[in-house]
């Protein structure tokens, strides 16, 4: 009763407290974190916190109610879907065909780049169906955070927030280093002109690029300014954007021949193309930023389904389309790997198009820049309302409505990695992390559907478990065998497709759903996202050992700050809670410390 009542007061105090503020009680507010002695105290507990952290759930109400207090002001309900679908849309276009496409041409998959993209659209499709689903029942500012720390835990959701920043801060460099780039072409000149090469300094870290620091912070300026004109300037920008795309289009194909697609259509054979699909997913991963704008949306369990799905069919046709246009104007050897469609122009007769072409991919680009600090923001608000970090960068301001805290903390990290980091290096990081992210998130849909905590018997539980495992086994086997030197034997490709089908239809036929949507559910339940998992699995396998090294790293240092502050904060958060949290809670399955039945 005596943390309930602390808890109230400092509410109270909080309505009175000046937004402009910085103190030690701002960021570390927890009593683990009180003095030195206390954090030592916390830090003997470990163990018992961790289990607690692990094995706990958060609820619908926790994420989409109890935890907005923590901003002390509230985001604005301001978006319809017409909205999101152009959001989708402006973040998306902009930071994929554009960035990633003459890239992966020249260096992956030759002219099958279009097979690439149709992939990767594949899978990300499938993967807005789970999130579409997710969105309507958690309306949170969270996304994809707050889905994982309702179904699978704290754990789990620190590890895809982690992977979440390192998305937003690799992603908004990527997008401020290829802005560098397409500017360069603009004005005629080489696409690393406008940088600064540094000799002493590593390959791939050697140019430094100054402008791409400037962008990061002009749009995120514009961000902050709030939901509702932010999303109006990016409708606008987004209709002259589908006029550059119609013009690439036209002028593409109009300059196709068809010698450009040979002597080989797969120059890097499939796995080329697989390779390239898994780097160009991150040219899919605004979606996502869309559903964090729930919290923002005037009637989400409506408007979400119909943003993310309209948006991702359109733009997975959009990208095969202008890909293909791309390999057609000018042979796969001789594409510009920075600045791919104003050269193939120029190559084509078309001088004067190079500067139509960049100039649309620069508002792409600033369009992605622009939507992306909005989800970014707002993913970094509700991890910081859990207190996984500092809860200061979880405060609203009460003009904007906006999180100006979050948004200049994603943007500070991205300017300092795009000062440094090169294209290739940034998409790689980035594309790993989101199909992490994406596959747990079908595994969480899977979880909600089957599995609810103090109603889904022991029997029913292990049933779910053991085909749920063989799904996710069967799938990273795949992707594995795919990857090894038995790839061009077919028993393997048998075995392992046999047993994802034996577990997906396990679940269909012997698992009962334990829980309806209320509003929007999948198609095809279990099966889309089953699927899901393994084509997310799949493409992981395809990227390089380096990819893996980097994640590996990212992750063991996301783990070592989770276990020294992260589960202390977390914990005092939960449990300071417990009094006022308890009665939302027993209304709906599986609350904040609904444990999961360890069979």
């Amino acid at each position: 009763m005596a943390s309930a009542a602390e808890g109230g007061r400092e509410a109270a105090a909080a309505a009175g407290r000046r937004y402009w503020r910085w103190s030690k009680a701002d960021f570390f507010p927890e009593p683990s974190f009180r003095s030195w002695r206390a954090y030592g105290g916390a830090l003997l507990s470990t163990g018992p916190r961790l289990r607690d952290r692990i094995t706990s759930r958060s609820s619908e109400a926790v994420e989409a109610g109890t935890l907005l207090a923590q901003s002390e002001n509230p985001l604005r309900r301001c978006l319809t879907w017409v909205d999101l679908a152009f959001l989708g849309f402006g973040s998306v276009v902009g930071s994929g065909v554009f960035v990633l496409t003459g890239q992966e041409a020249r260096f992956d998959a030759g002219p099958a780049v279009p097979l690439a993209y149709a992939a990767a659209g594949f899978s990300a499709l499938l993967s807005s169906f789970c999130y579409a689903e997710l969105a309507t029942e958690i309306p949170s500012a969270g996304g994809s955070f707050s889905y994982l720390r309702v179904e699978l835990g704290d754990l789990a959701a620190f590890i895809a927030a982690g992977n979440i920043l390192l998305e937003a801060v690799v992603g908004a460099a990527g997008l401020g280093r290829s802005w560098t780039s397409y500017l360069a072409a603009l004005i005629g000149r080489d696409s690393d002109a406008l940088r600064i090469h540094v000799p002493e300094l590593a390959d791939g870290f050697n140019l430094l690029d100054p402008i791409a620091v400037v962008v990061l912070c002009a749009t995120s300026a514009l961000a902050v300014t709030g939901a509702r004109l932010t999303s109006t300037i990016n409708s606008a920008a987004s209709v002259v954007g589908i006029a550059i795309i119609a013009f690439v289009l036209g002028g593409g194909f109009a300059h196709f021949d068809p010698a450009n697609l040979g002597p080989s259509f797969f120059p890097f054979g499939a796995a080329g193309v697989f390779r390239a699909a898994a780097v160009v997913y991150w040219s899919y991963t605004g979606f996502d930023m869309v559903a964090t704008m729930a919290e923002e949306t005037k009637n989400p369990g409506r408007d979400v389904p119909l943003g993310l799905i309209s948006s991702m069919s359109a733009i997975t046709a959009v990208y095969c389309a202008m890909s293909l246009a791309l390999v057609g104007m000018q042979r796969y050897s001789e594409i510009d790997a920075n600045a791919a469609y104003s050269v193939a122009f120029a190559a084509a007769g078309m001088r004067w198009a190079r500067y139509v072409v960049a100039l649309g991919a620069l508002k792409g680009m600033t369009s992605g820049l622009l939507v992306g600090a909005l989800g970014q923001a707002r993913y970094t608000t509700q991890i910081a309302r859990t207190h996984m970090i500092p809860p200061y960068f979880a405060l609203v301001h009460p003009g904007t409505g906006t999180p100006i805290y979050a948004t200049a903390a994603v943007t500070l990290g991205a300017a300092c990695v795009a000062l440094f980091s090169s294209l290739d290096v940034l998409a790689s990081v980035s594309s790993i992390s989101t199909l992490f992210i994406f596959a747990l998130v079908a595994v969480a849909l899977l979880v909600r559907r089957y599995y609810v905590a103090g109603a889904t018997s022991p029997a029913q539980l292990r049933t779910f478990q053991a085909f749920l495992a063989l799904i996710v086994f069967s799938s990273i086997g795949m992707s594995v065998y795919y990857n090894s030197g038995y790839a061009r034997r077919w028993p393997g490709y048998v075995a392992f497709g046999a047993l994802w089908v034996a577990g997906t239809a396990g679940l269909a036929l012997r698992a009962k759903q334990q829980r309806a949507p209320k509003v929007y559910g999948v198609p095809l339940m279990p099966w889309l996202p089953a699927m899901s998992v393994a084509t997310n699995l799949f493409l992981m396998g395809s990227l390089g050992s380096l990819a893996y090294m980097r994640f590996g790293i990212c992750t063991a240092a996301m783990l070592v700050y989770y276990v020294l502050f992260g589960v202390h904060a977390t914990y005092d958060m939960a449990h300071s809670e417990d009094q006022t949290a308890s009665a939302a809670n027993a209304a709906i399955d599986g609350g904040e410390h609904g444990k999961i039945v360890l069979v």
